[in-house]
């Protein structure tokens, strides 16, 4: 994904569907890049690539050493660039709509959702150390953009959930066990 030409410098985003998506224009990306920039204070244009799953494995191989697809990756920009160019977001289409299947919800709202991570990604939020700072700004846009759950609450909510089944199914087979003595 880096080198792909940046939009210019006035702003202009760049979309790429390598993927269509059901209720997802170009145009209609566009406009929501530019509203999720300004909300989430990106000052730079940003690239979207909308792609297969496999060039997402081939991405995440390459720039991060992950040998699996992914959802999504962001690729900042130099540091003294990012007030004409953000960056770059790469998004796997069908990972997108597998999840929105799952959640019930629209895929092309998925595809914003995984925007607005990837947008929170440019602007320096790390969620695997940050305490809850990116989880805590992602959902106050997702609110303010009228988007579903966001990415990182999904995930907090299916480990606590996991956590709980967890308990729960101990404690099950526990009471079982004392039962059938």
């Amino acid at each position: 994904m880096p080198g792909v030409a940046p939009g210019e410098a006035k702003g202009e985003n760049l979309v790429i569907l390598h993927k269509r998506v059901a209720g997802l224009t170009e145009l209609g990306l566009q406009r929501f890049i530019m509203r999720a920039r300004r909300a989430a204070k990106v000052n730079g244009a940003v690239n979207v690539l909308l792609t297969s799953s496999a060039e997402m494995k081939s991405l995440n191989r390459t720039f991060r050493g992950l040998d699996k697809a992914t959802d999504v990756l962001s690729f900042p920009t130099e540091p003294g660039m990012q007030k004409h160019f953000a960056g770059e977001i790469a998004i796997s289409a069908e990972i997108a709509a597998r999840n929105a299947r799952e959640l019930g919800h629209p895929v092309a709202d998925e595809i914003k959702i995984l925007v607005l991570h990837g947008l929170l990604h440019l602007r320096g939020y790390d969620h695997e150390c940050d305490n809850g700072e990116m989880a805590r700004r992602e959902s106050q846009l997702r609110a303010q953009l009228r988007l579903p759950h966001g990415l990182i609450e999904r995930t907090t909510a299916t480990r606590s959930r996991s956590a709980r089944t967890a308990a729960i199914s101990t404690a099950g087979r526990r009471a079982a066990r004392k039962s059938s003595r």
